[in-house]
Order: C-alpha cells, then sequence, then structure tokens
C-alpha cells in the first residue's frame, strides 16, 4: 500500500481526501502544517507528497524549497488560486503536479497514480542501456542520478525522467504530445506548461543558458531537442 503525506489545514477537506484516499488504498499521513514536514520526510519519506499551498506559518513554496534537497519523490500542490503564475512557480521550485481547489477527489486520485505510475515505472527505453555519456554528462538510469563535469546533479525523480526521455534521443526532435504521454503521464492539451517549466528547471540545473539555450534546445510548436556535443565544455 502506497503511503501519501497529506499537508491540509483544513480538517474537513483533510478528512474527506484522507478517506477517499484510503478506500482506494491508501495509506494517508496528515499534517496541519509544514512545523514538522522537514523531519517527516526524512525520517518516514512518503511515496508521494500532497502540499497544499496556502498554510499557517510558512506556506507550501517555502516548504517545497526546504525539502526538495531530501525529498525527490513526486509532490503535488494543492491551491485555491486558478492563476497561471502561482502554478508556474510551483512548478518552477520543484512541484511534479498541482490541481487546483475544490478538489474533485477522482481528478485526485487520477493525477496520484499518474505520478505514481511514472515514480515507478520510469521512462521506457527501446533499449538496454542503463547508462549514457555525452562528453561531461553522464546519466545513470540504475541509479538514477546524473553528473556534469563530476559533480552530482540534484534532480527529483521526474526530473530525471524528462532528461533520461530526451537523452535516449539525443539530436532529435521529441515532441510534446509524446513528452506528456511518457513523462508526465497525461495528454496534451495544447495548453498546459508543464513540460516548459521542467524543461527551464532542468537548464538550470545543468548550466545550459536560459535565454539562449543550447544544450536543450525548445522548437516552438513542436517540441524539444537534446544537442549531443554540447557537453564538451
Amino acid at each position: 500500500m502506497k503511503q501519501v503525506l497529506l499537508v491540509e489545514d483544513d480538517e474537513r477537506l483533510s478528512s474527506l481526501i484522507s478517506q477517499y484516499l484510503t478506500e482506494h488504498d491508501f495509506i494517508v499521513h496528515r499534517l496541519a502544517s509544514g512545523e514538522n514536514l522537514l523531519q517527516h520526510v526524512q525520517t518516514s519519506p512518503p511515496d508521494i507528497l500532497l502540499l497544499d499551498v496556502m498554510l499557517p506559518g510558512e506556506n507550501g513554496f517555502t516548504l517545497c524549497n526546504k525539502i526538495r534537497p531530501f525529498y525527490p519523490g513526486p509532490l503535488l500542490f494543492m491551491t485555491a488560486k486558478n492563476d497561471d503564475f502561482d502554478q508556474i512557480f510551483g512548478l518552477e521550485i520543484g512541484a511534479d503536479d498541482y490541481i487546483i481547489k475544490p478538489v474533485e477527489p477522482r481528478v485526485l486520485l487520477a493525477r496520484i497514480n499518474a505520478l505514481l505510475r511514472r515514480n515507478r515505472d520510469p521512462v521506457s527505453s527501446s533499449h538496454s542501456l542503463q547508462k549514457l555519456q555525452y562528453g561531461q554528462l553522464i546519466i545513470d538510469r540504475s541509479t538514477r542520478s546524473a553528473y556534469i563535469k563530476g559533480k552530482d546533479v540534484q534532480l527529483t525523480s521526474h526530473e530525471f525522467d524528462m532528461l533520461w526521455r530526451l537523452a535516449e534521443s539525443p539530436s532529435t526532435l521529441v515532441d510534446r504530445t509524446t513528452l506528456y504521454r511518457d513523462v508526465i503521464g497525461r495528454e496534451y492539451d495544447g495548453l498546459d506548461r508543464s513540460a516548459d517549466v521542467r524543461i527551464s528547471r532542468l537548464r538550470k540545473k545543468l548550466h545550459d543558458n536560459s535565454q539562449h539555450p543550447y544544450r536543450i534546445k525548445t522548437i516552438w510548436g513542436k517540441g524539444f531537442f537534446f544537442v549531443a556535443d554540447a557537453w564538451d565544455d
């Protein structure tokens, strides 16, 4: 049974979510604030973390920044703000997905299962390669780790999946539909910017030029392009 850590200060909503997920074979641990969140994820890391944005004390964005170095697993924000800025900001600082309140339990369950599926079954490959190397970049699928110039790159589970999916098809356009299906776990609706935000995070961590990227390029209106010979410096 999968372990869910739910951080939500609304007791009624927290109870409803917990009951629904329990009925669908999850074990749910609940916190009403982020006061003990870091300790919890370090001592008993959950399979997935559901984190409310508006919490007493430190908000969800601040807490996400604090725990990401210690918790690479799937993290889903729950937010009452139907605002693109908040959603994109949440993805930029390390969330894997977000859902707008009021939460529809069936939608939440579908999002959770999609994230867990991606975590359990990392990006599939048509070959048995476990390690890719391009110049100073090494990506090891067996340990789900990446190194550049010998230094460990701290990636979340879903960032690693995105990088592997692009790097296993070097110098080839990977279209958005494929990325959403293979990595994010849902169909691309033409508006969702989750992939762009994750690519932006990858560029920062891999020392790409954010204004004029030369390692992971965006082909506007089509998809993304991993440049195989851009990792020597």
